[in-house]
């Protein structure tokens, strides 16, 4: 089941639209208990930035890594849209002025250029903390101790230690804080950036699905390994697309790491050398599904969809 055959395709197709459905009842104007009212242009934000596109490729290893582990389908879609949420609060607040100032995301203008700035940032920060909201309400599951799991999973993959802290070394490699001064990454540090930035969200969302299930030991570990394995590929191959494609079939602007400085393995390696870095890293996270044979081959797949992305 290549990752471009109609099997793969319609089963992808398939989780996106019941993740959008269930994000979008998550997101409807109905308060939940503790909650006073939801404003409607925050709500109006919030859909905006999370609703009507996107791979969702970090939902799909959350409902197909509890598929493969036996966990319960509908809390595997809770914390999917969970992850989900804060994925797409992370895009919202790096397309900011301040940020990365971007004016196209998934094919359309960005969040903060429909809105504005501050209700940007405010259906941002929303989506931040409703993703923690949703990991903690008993809806998700009834053990506490799962629950606990997977809050601080996700704090720990995104915050400081991960995407948030990524994010900031990556403006200080930019110069950002230094006088406009680029500095020079190696390799080795460009690979720690992109693990925290881009991989440890990934590497998470893997995993999240074997928590969810009560999976053990070994199973975790085997799923973290390739989610670690595909967040590295995840990032080579977005670095090769904006080398690569044009805007329109990418859906955002193309040429910005090169154009800002950015350290990348396409720069260190060369094109050929960091595609075929890409590729042994998608055969990396398959070897770390053996354990489970034949029953992981939508996740084996869905490396290899990382790899052979257009977009």
């Amino acid at each position: 089941m290549p990752p471009h055959t109609p099997d793969f395709k319609n089963r992808l197709a398939a989780h996106a639209a019941a993740v959008e459905q269930a994000l979008a009842a998550l997101l409807d104007d109905a308060t939940r208990p503790g909650e006073l009212a939801r404003p409607a242009r925050l709500m109006e934000a919030m859909r905006y930035a999370v609703l009507g596109g996107g791979k969702r490729l970090r939902p799909v290893l959350v409902l197909e890594s509890a598929a493969l582990c036996g966990g319960n389908p509908d809390a595997a879609m809770r914390v999917a849209c969970a992850v989900e949420m804060l994925h797409c609060y992370s895009l919202a607040h790096d397309d900011l002025p301040a940020m990365d100032n971007d004016d196209l995301r998934r094919g359309r203008p960005t969040l903060h250029r429909v809105f504005d700035d501050a209700m940007a940032i405010l259906a941002g920060d929303a989506l931040l903390t409703y993703a923690f909201d949703v990991l903690a309400d008993e809806a998700t599951h009834a053990d506490p101790r799962l629950r606990a799991e997977l809050v601080l999973g996700l704090a720990r993959s995104s915050g400081l230690g991960g995407m948030a802290g990524g994010q900031a070394l990556d403006l200080e490699a930019e110069g950002r804080y230094d006088k406009g001064q680029r500095q020079s990454l190696n390799v080795a540090e460009t690979r720690r950036l992109q693990a925290m930035k881009t991989g440890a969200l990934i590497a998470f969302s893997a995993e999240a699905g074997a928590i969810v299930a009560d999976a053990s030991p070994d199973q975790r570990k085997a799923l973290r390994a390739y989610g670690h394995a595909i967040g590295a590929a995840f990032q080579i191959a977005d670095d090769i697309l904006d080398v690569e494609a044009d805007a329109a079939t990418l859906g955002k602007a193309t040429g910005k790491d090169q154009a800002r400085g950015k350290s990348t393995l396409v720069e260190f390696l060369g094109l050929d050398a960091a595609k075929a870095e890409r590729d042994r890293l998608v055969q990396e996270a398959k070897t770390a599904l053996a354990s489970f044979g034949d029953k992981a081959a939508t996740l084996s797949v869905a490396a290899d969809f990382v790899a052979a992305r257009q977009s």
